[in-house]
């Protein structure tokens, strides 16, 4: 088997990547480390099954190529983090709608299965209890650069279904929800490297708004062996599956473990919104999954807890995260 992975020397990718080595495949990346890193493949980089390609999912001739030469997808590509959205939104759309319809019509050219990495921000500021995939979706203004991942992520599904109505492709779609793990880093905004490493430099650790916002973080390695399951299961093609934590804790909650997990004495600081990301900048209060479809489809079942996650994450921002000491600012 032949796998091509978009964004795959991103922090997922890279997991994704190594997952499927050891499973026999060879694997094709297409990354322009916009966000990815090289440095993330290091324990696969000699592996001669391995093949790196440099470039954007915007090139339809580099994409059709690659898609070509593979016998499926996973299509991880897209711009990624709160800062690079609320920065470089036209950017971020580009990437995540054109480079989306690329990948897809590439994959319909030459038949090809794909599964597509969507995020559980499509649901917006549902804060239902449970959030099953046919949810509803509550957004903000478009004017408001926080709600256009969503809606350019919420489009991606579209344009992959109506692919699939019109031209038979074969697709599966998982809704990731705040996955978390080593090689996430801190400068994109994401919370739990964030406050990790904030607590191993004895920074004052900044959570946004007041805190009680709740979220259920999932551990890398269990979601890519899910990924890698529904994208080999019949029954998952044409479905949009939900993948994340089982776990419900506060942003407060989390930094008061990270800190006693880590023996850290760094205060706690609460940062206005608007401080970090502008006038205007809107949090979900709560993002809870149902992951009822994935466990029914291939068995999913979150296994690793916060408190491994943290130690996990500990553990390679002290013996090989070159980005530790990027600027970290706390996002849920």
């Amino acid at each position: 088997m032949r796998t091509l992975i978009t964004g795959g020397a991103g922090f997922i990718g890279s997991h994704l990547t190594e997952l499927l080595l050891r499973a026999g495949d060879d694997v094709v990346i297409l990354d322009d480390l916009s966000t990815g890193r090289m440095e993330n493949l290091t324990a696969v980089e000699e592996d001669a099954r391995l093949q790196v390609i440099l470039g954007s999912v915007l090139d339809d001739v580099l994409v059709d190529r690659a898609v070509h030469g593979s016998d499926r997808i996973f299509h991880l590509a897209a711009a990624v983090g709160v800062h690079t959205i609320v920065d470089h939104p036209l950017e971020s759309l580009r990437t995540n709608l054109h480079g989306t319809e690329t990948v897809l019509e590439a994959a319909v050219r030459h038949r090809r299965p794909v599964l597509i990495a969507s995020t559980s921000e499509i649901y917006g500021k549902n804060t239902a209890d449970r959030l099953s995939e046919d949810a509803d979706r509550i957004l903000g203004s478009p004017l408001l650069a926080r709600w256009t991942y969503a809606a350019a992520k919420g489009l991606d599904e579209a344009i992959a279904h109506a692919h699939m109505v019109e031209h038979g492709l074969r697709a599966v779609i998982v809704r990731l929800f705040n996955t978390v793990g080593p090689r996430q880093r801190s400068r994109y905004g994401m919370v739990m490297p964030s406050l990790v490493g904030q607590a191993l430099r004895g920074e004052p650790m900044t959570v946004f708004g007041d805190g009680e916002q709740t979220r259920c973080f999932s551990y890398v390695a269990d979601i890519v062996a899910a990924m890698r399951a529904l994208a080999e299961h019949p029954a998952a093609v044409g479905q949009a599956v939900n993948l994340g934590g089982g776990v419900e804790i506060s942003i407060n909650h989390l930094a008061e473990r990270i800190r006693t997990l880590l023996g850290s004495s760094s205060p706690i600081q609460h940062v206005p919104y608007e401080r970090a990301y502008g006038p205007g900048y809107e949090d979900m209060r709560r993002r809870v999954p149902d992951n009822s479809l994935a466990h029914a489809l291939v068995g999913f079942h979150p296994r690793t807890g916060i408190d491994e996650m943290v130690v996990s994450i500990a553990d390679y921002m002290r013996t090989g995260d070159r980005g530790a000491s990027d600027a970290a600012l706390t996002m849920a």
